[in-house]
């Protein structure tokens, strides 16, 4: 079975354009628990409640607001909410290369595989193989829906891995942590205690297999569950189907875009990758743009106070928990 692709666009570097579609890379692997009435095993749902009253109320007295002190707010409309999303271009900027070990695995967050699709193999293959031979990784940014990520651009086997990374705000400094100081005199090992060390690591040692390594309480709770569906307990459940945005196809004679690239320098990057992929960029750009307005204008007027907020992002986080599932 096919792999379901979640997003198509393009890989831009200098003026090389390589059209490629993002899979997921990863499952949810924990246990769903759904809320049900024990008196009638109904699922249970939320209500948008007014926190100091304890009343239930309509969406349409619904606005967002972000706190900037506490107990107060600044109240944003949805007009201004979507002059705020980051404009759509279906590409995957990369900004910069710099050394695979350069980046600490805390900035990593969620792995997306990228293949070519429209021809795209070989100048994939190259910039996948350039990455190897230098130690590179490339460092992009890349609109997914309506939000704006930065990302790592890692080569992986035959594949390049696209991972969303966090902002540089996003991650907490070690200061005020009780950590031993490198080198430090009396943190020192004498050389007995690192000899033992380096021994019961070498015996420890050995070759990664994600096989051996398996959620014990999963596999509890699914097994509990397994002995209750024989009582004929179960539901179906139908997923949603998604369409997929549009994207830009073409590909260009690969050796001149490496040419003019190289010549441009930086300022290459900006430059439009002839007169056929400057149309093609544009109309994606338009299409996928109008689309995440709409949608951000719908979604806007849903829900504004943080209990609000919190019920949307878990039953957001469910459902695409589900979808990942079925892909």
């Amino acid at each position: 079975m096919a792999a379901r692709t979640i997003w198509k666009g393009a890989i831009s570097f200098g003026l090389v354009h390589i059209p490629v579609g993002l899979h997921t890379a990863t499952t949810e692997s924990g246990v769903d628990f759904d809320w049900l009435d024990k008196r009638s095993m109904d699922p249970v749902g939320y209500k948008r409640i007014n926190k100091r009253t304890g009343k239930e109320i309509d969406k349409e007295n619904i606005v967002k607001g972000v706190a900037y002190e506490d107990g107060k707010y600044v109240i944003v409309s949805p007009e201004e909410i979507s002059e705020a999303y980051p404009r759509t271009t279906q590409t995957i900027e990369i900004q910069q290369f710099v050394d695979a070990g350069g980046v600490p695995f805390v900035y990593l967050e969620r792995p997306y595989y990228v293949a070519p699709i429209n021809k795209g193999h070989k100048v994939y293959a190259l910039l996948r193989d350039t990455l190897v031979k230098t130690g590179k990784i490339g460092i992009a940014k890349v609109v997914i829906q309506t939000k704006q990520h930065l990302a790592a651009l890692i080569p992986s086997g035959d594949a390049l891995v696209l991972n969303l990374m966090r902002w540089g705000d996003e991650v907490k400094s070690v200061e005020g942590l009780d950590l031993p100081k490198a080198g430090a005199k009396n943190m020192t090992p004498n050389a007995s205690e690192m000899k033992m060390a380096k021994m019961l690591v070498d015996d420890m040692s050995g070759e990664w297999d994600p096989e051996q390594y398996k959620d014990e309480f999963k596999a509890a709770v699914m097994e509990l569950v397994e002995q209750k569906a024989n009582a004929g307990e179960t539901e179906t459940v139908i997923e949603p189907q998604e369409s997929s945005p549009a994207y830009a196809d073409n590909v260009i004679d690969l050796t001149e875009l490496l040419q003019r690239s190289l010549k441009g320098g930086k300022g290459a990057s900006k430059a439009p990758a002839g007169k056929t992929a400057a149309k093609s960029a544009k109309s994606a750009g338009k299409t996928a743009t109008k689309a995440t307005g709409k949608t951000a204008s719908k979604a806007t007027t849903k829900t504004t106070t943080k209990t609000a907020a919190k019920t949307s992002g878990k039953t957001a986080n469910k459902t695409a928990s589900k979808a990942r599932k079925a892909a």
